[in-house]
């Protein structure tokens, strides 16, 4: 689940904290940096949990209406449509999910007024009137309402990053990326899937979650040979004066270029400088480009960088 970038920023951030509060212990810290990424994965889950509730809520909504002394005549038939959806029953019985929410004893009782939010927000909205009013229940469109519910709804919720932010530094950097895994995952969502329908693993595959420990080791073991080309590569500058973060995003960078000879060096280059756009400075994504420009050229020519694989022949001429 958790992509290459999104691993990429969680050894910077990791990197930050390290260097920032002076820690001495690469273990520890190793360890913080697999309960970052772990964090992003339990996110996925509480946000798949919040649906749960909306519905919970609407329900909680028809039965006030049912049991009203004067009750009207669409409090005695509501229309249960959205309630009923497919997706949500799945979700509600999905064995995967239910054992991640025990297991960290996720809950989103605190936030009532979160839930309220997201439920009045939806039956405002010309979708949810569309759906409602549909004489045809199909499953297609029980997946886009839901879809619509966490890219127009929950994902822009300022009150939803606000309490995010009290319960972790990081996850209002990773909702953006968990959303859009979301909606992935209900893609890969058919009718006929049952309560042991497969969610989306940590890792794609065993081979990234080698490649984020090895990132961060080689960051921290090789700092200072990296920072060295960074200065030999900005001779016009004081390196006190050139953002820390910016140095952070260059030593990670190299670290990659050297130790994963199958990454494409465009690759690592433009995924950094994409990283750089939101964590540094506006004129850091210039800057950094013209020095690692410089440091590729170095390593090169000093056989540092010897990319091997499919489709990097002849990148080392």
């Amino acid at each position: 689940m958790i992509s290459r970038r999104q691993l990429r920023i969680k050894v910077l951030q990791s990197l930050y904290a390290y260097y920032k509060t002076g820690r001495e212990d690469m273990k520890r810290s190793e360890k913080e940096l697999h309960l970052n990424i772990g964090k992003a994965y339990e996110l996925y889950h509480y946000l798949l949990l919040l649906i749960i509730d909306v519905a919970l809520y609407a329900e909680s909504r028809i039965e006030i209406g049912r049991n009203k002394q004067i009750p009207t005549p669409q409090d005695l038939n509501p229309n249960t449509r959205f309630i009923e959806n497919k997706l949500i029953e799945q979700l509600r019985n999905n064995e995967h999910l239910l054992r991640i929410v025990d297991q960290h004893k996720m809950n989103w009782a605190n936030y009532p007024e979160l839930i309220k939010e997201i439920y009045n927000r939806l039956i405002e909205s010309e979708e949810y009137a569309a759906y409602m009013s549909s004489e045809e229940r199909i499953y297609a469109e029980d997946k886009r309402l839901l879809t619509f519910m966490y890219t127009h709804i929950i994902f822009p919720s300022e009150l939803l990053c606000s309490i995010l932010e009290e319960q972790s530094i990081y996850w209002n950097d990773d909702l953006e990326f968990i959303t859009s895994m979301i909606v992935k995952t209900f893609r890969k969502f058919k009718e006929e899937d049952g309560a042991d329908k497969a969610l989306m693993e940590l890792y794609k595959n065993k081979e990234d979650e080698d490649y984020v420990v090895k990132l961060y080791r080689q960051s921290i073991i090789h700092r200072d040979e990296y920072v060295e080309y960074i200065k030999e590569n900005t001779r016009n500058w004081d390196l006190d004066r050139i953002a820390f973060m910016d140095i952070l995003i260059m030593q990670i960078a190299i670290a990659e270029l050297v130790a994963f000879p199958s990454i494409p060096t465009k690759v690592t280059l433009n995924e950094y400088l994409e990283i750089s756009k939101f964590y540094s400075t506006s004129k850091s994504n210039v800057f950094i480009n013209g020095v690692l420009d410089k440091v590729v050229m170095q390593l090169k020519e000093g056989k540092k960088i010897v990319k091997a694989g499919r489709g990097l022949i002849g990148e080392n001429d």
